[in-house]
């Protein structure tokens, strides 16, 4: 496929690329888009809510237990595996052109594929802290909780995962800035660019190679230099290191 041969033309040349992904590179894993339209029909059915507020600020502090069971329900997938997207990029950074790997997910396939430098804007569900006293957590403490999870100390166990209503790590989203700006290659993959603040960090780069992976159309197709309508993974899979 001509793309195909493209894709791998940018990233021969490149030593300095970083890759940005959303939801759809961890679609190819199993785990489904909580924002699909099939995600949104199951938490109307469910929940009686879209699941932008079910994952919300306002809806963990005003229905803590019901925010649990959503979350634990529908935002982890303990035994998902990493898929050719994850693999490929954890090669290309061991091969040293890929600088870091900026991520919308919470899933921390990333670093379970051997990607060593993730930048998390989202949080990961790997990391759980206490509200009160700061102790922190593994993912297994908050799925074997009935109900509420609960400290030593009473606390209430949080997720260390940026909910609707939030603010990003501003070290996480500075540093994403500082990444994506010296760039010579900025890959985006598996999302629709349509979520703010971490859709607006594409005006950060300034280099010569903007590469949109993307099933559907983003509002950035005509800034690129390339453009694939299919999925990442498979996409990935066929570039040679």
């Amino acid at each position: 496929m001509n793309e195909i041969r493209q894709l791998q033309e940018i990233i021969d040349k490149s030593d300095n690329i970083v890759f940005f992904g959303g939801a759809g590179v961890s679609t190819e894993s199993g785990i489904p888009d909580f924002r699909s339209e099939s995600g949104i029909f199951k938490s109307l059915q469910k929940y009686g809510h879209r699941p932008e507020y079910l994952v919300s600020h306002s809806y963990y502090m005003e229905h803590t237990e019901e925010f649990f069971n959503y979350y634990k329900e529908n935002l982890i997938f303990k035994d998902a595996k990493p898929n050719p997207a994850h693999l490929k990029l954890a090669e290309l950074e061991k091969a040293g052109k890929l600088k870091a790997v900026i991520t919308q997910n919470i899933d921390g396939l990333h670093q379970k594929a051997g990607s060593k430098n993730v930048l998390e804007l989202h949080g990961s569900i790997h990391r759980n802290y206490c509200e009160f006293c700061k102790r922190e957590y593994d993912l297994d403490f908050i799925l074997k909780s009935e109900g509420i999870p609960r400290c030593e100390c009473g606390g209430i166990v949080k997720p260390d995962v940026v909910l609707y209503e939030e603010p990003l790590n501003n070290d996480v989203l500075s540093s994403s800035i500082n990444y994506i700006a010296n760039a010579d290659t900025l890959i985006i993959g598996g999302t629709s660019l349509v979520v703010y603040p971490a859709a607006g960090l594409i005006n950060y780069f300034n280099g010569s190679k903007l590469v949109l992976i993307n099933k559907s159309e983003t509002p950035y197709d005509n800034l690129a230099s390339l453009v694939i309508n299919e999925a990442i993974g498979e996409t990935l899979e066929q570039i040679k290191i």
